[in-house]
């Protein structure tokens, strides 16, 4: 009987995947202006999918209470972002897969300064042969009462990156750990601004670089944008990092850390830089999954815009010191999941599953041993579902990482690291349950 096994579960699993597609899933909700506290009609919606390039699936209207309606073979299949345009802004709202209630958030806007606080400004470098990849993050608070969200057409975030610096990517980062390219505004001599709508709460804006690394030195010029910012500089071991007023701050989750005093606006701190640090792994497609939509001036959405890749992807693994234990527990969880459908009474599917991260695999093995094979529709499902699930994992080390920087900035307390720390926790708790 236990031979038989594989070639039922693969069976079990083909039919889940064939009628997944037949039927249609639902999304409903409201759109609230969290401005005025109101529903928000009229309101321009479109579904899109952020694991398939940002294809659009769906569309809709918010209608006189602000209540909108979708229904898409997309829904429920895997994450899927809504995005609302408001007054030539473009919101975004992420719905994970199995949730068919959303509220989806606008806001009025404000061109007042006032209306954001940069708190701390994070800069990781990494050589890369004969070249030396750097990558920023500033965080943003936007603390405005009544909330609105801050935005200008002309760029409203500058920074500054080194003299003879390349620029690669921009992009913003929401609490959600949700990526969201951006387009940059040049304006001369190292010089750069986007235009984006942020949200009241916290923002992340993170950048990188590159710059020549001959002879495995570099001294690297960092301008300060806004001042009073709190400084950390990053690297690792076996990279000499000097420079006036920087101080060792040890050793953090694998990488090298110095803190810095705050810099006063439109000055610079110089950095010397020396050495391969340890060997790396090269980057095997660290970056799929992590594409966002463009979240800001809809007028700019026409531009071509490239991905921006996660943080160098061999930085990721010594930050899971801490956590190593539940994303093991995390794994063995996904290993041992089983597949279960549950149909609503209009047979419309109600809980999307999370396949095996390993079930293609190890299911094709059995099958092609007794001469059947999964349709190709079935291997590209599954392939589709651990793609997300692997975003989504990549996504938590991303927030581990920045919550584990601010800590050691000091620009968090210790009450609000331990509430972000349970938040981080129970999205993985829910990623692993499906």
């Amino acid at each position: 009987m236990n031979r038989y096994c594989p070639r039922i579960f693969l069976t079990i699993l083909a039919a889940f995947f064939v009628s997944s597609a037949a039927y249609a899933g639902t999304v409903h909700g409201t759109v609230i202006n969290r401005t005025t506290g109101k529903p928000a009609p009229d309101i321009p919606l479109t579904l899109l999918n952020p694991t398939a390039g940002m294809v659009e699936v769906g569309s809709s209207k918010s209608d006189a209470q602000g209540q909108f309606t979708v229904t898409s073979d997309a829904i429920g299949m895997g994450p899927i972002l809504i995005r609302a345009t408001y007054k030539d802004n473009s919101f975004n709202t992420f719905l994970p897969p199995g949730r068919p209630e959303v509220d989806v958030d606008i806001y009025e806007t404000s061109k007042d300064p006032k209306s954001i606080t940069p708190d701390s400004h994070i800069i990781i470098f990494q050589p890369s042969g004969d070249k030396l990849i750097g990558a920023e993050e500033y965080h943003v608070q936007n603390n405005s009462n009544p909330p609105v969200a801050y935005f200008r057409t002309q760029g409203n975030f500058d920074f500054a990156i080194p003299d003879k610096a390349t620029l690669q990517q921009v992009s913003t980062i929401s609490s959600l750990g949700m990526v969201v390219p951006q387009a940059s505004i040049d304006k001369g001599k190292g010089r750069y601004a986007i235009a984006y709508p942020f949200r009241p709460g916290e923002t992340s804006i993170r950048l990188s670089y590159e710059l020549a690394y001959p002879g495995n030195a570099a001294s690297v010029k960092l301008p300060a944008a806004y001042g009073g910012l709190k400084m950390l500089v990053v690297a690792p071991p076996g990279v000499t990092v000097a420079g006036d007023g920087l101080k060792p701050a040890g050793q953090e989750q694998g990488m090298m850390v110095y803190t810095h005093e705050p810099l006063a606006a439109k000055t610079s701190l110089t950095v010397l830089l020396s050495g391969f640090g340890s060997p790396q792994a090269a980057d095997a497609g660290g970056t799929q999954g992590q594409q966002g939509g463009q979240e800001g001036n809809s007028r700019t959405e026409s531009e071509n815009i490239q991905a921006v890749p996660g943080r160098l992807d061999d930085l990721k693994w010594p930050l899971m010191i801490g956590l190593a234990a539940l994303f093991a527990l995390g794994a063995i969880m996904l290993s041992r999941k089983q597949v279960a459908v549950a149909a609503g009474p209009a047979g419309e599917l109600e809980d999307a599953p999370v396949a095996p991260r390993k079930s293609s695999a190890k299911a094709a093995e059995p099958a092609a041993a007794t001469g059947a094979a999964p349709t190709a529709a079935t291997a590209n499902s599954v392939a589709e579902v651990n793609a997300q699930v692997s975003a989504r994992l990549d996504s938590l080390k991303e927030t581990i990482f920045r919550l584990e920087l601010r800590k050691q900035a000091g620009t968090i307390s210790e009450e609000e690291y331990a509430r972000e720390r349970a938040r981080v926790e129970k999205l993985l708790r829910d990623l692993v349950q499906g």
